[in-house]
């Protein structure tokens, strides 16, 4: 069965609580916000891990083999291995790199809208509707990040990892980082980091829903769906 997953590079923008050459190490998944520098990661580490999800892309994991895997990146087996161990230290290198740069792109759509929201009182619910809309639309189109987000993990995907339960709280906790930055707390007083984070887990598993259950039609219906769902709700609850 063939996968087809856009790159962790693509500028597309998915229940919350399921919400190594020689040198090895992946980036740093904890980062508090949008503009948190990542893990400077050598050359061929790149490298690999790129051919590696161009091969996913082709065909299940279970098929991908590592030799072909350095192979397309012009570098030997031996440093393969060196950078992450084994197929499955490669799998989880791949799982968390790309659920890095899923992080990334939404905490960065909820900032932009926070920011360019056409009233500043209205900012965290555009921010939030924002990160909705950037959910729904990488899940639909990576089972990757669907799967880390929802814990339904497919034979045909690398495996989940050591923490497969720990991608809600994270996106949660990254758009209400991004969300502070951008000054949407300023209208809700000492309480502002707080309600923006509970209103960040309100608005992410609604968005959520939207990923297990899509409405009718194109997939734009259902991102249209959930960014309206989640500004109404939001509106409401933030007053």
């Amino acid at each position: 069965m063939t996968s087809v997953m856009p790159s962790a590079g693509d500028s597309a923008g998915s229940p919350a609580g399921s919400l190594a050459g020689s040198r090895a190490g992946t980036p740093a998944a904890g980062s508090a916000g949008p503009a948190a520098a990542a893990v400077p990661q050598p050359p061929a580490r790149q490298a690999l891990l790129r051919a590696a999800r161009a091969a996913l892309s082709d065909r299940p994991w279970p098929r991908v083999r590592m030799v072909e895997v350095a192979a397309a990146a012009g570098f030997s087996r031996q440093t393969l291995y060196s950078e992450f161990g084994s197929k499955e230290g490669l799998g989880t290198a791949l799982v968390a790199r790309e659920l890095e740069a899923f992080l990334d792109r939404t905490a960065r759509a909820a900032q932009r809208a926070a920011r360019t929201a056409a009233d500043p009182a209205d900012a965290p619910v555009a921010g939030c509707a924002a990160a909705a809309v950037s959910v729904v639309r990488t899940a639909h189109r990576d089972p990757l990040v669907r799967a880390a987000l929802t814990g339904c993990w497919e034979s045909r995907l690398p495996p989940p990892g050591p923490e497969p339960d720990r991608a809600g709280a994270r996106l949660r906790d990254r758009t209400a980082a991004a969300l502070v930055s951008a000054g949407a707390a300023a209208g809700h007083g000492a309480a502002g980091p707080a309600a923006l984070r509970h209103a960040c887990e309100v608005g992410l598993r609604l968005a959520l829903s939207y990923v297990v259950a899509p409405c009718d039609g194109p997939p734009e219906a259902t991102e249209e769906a959930a960014g309206a769902h989640v500004t109404q709700v939001l509106r409401a609850l933030l007053g």
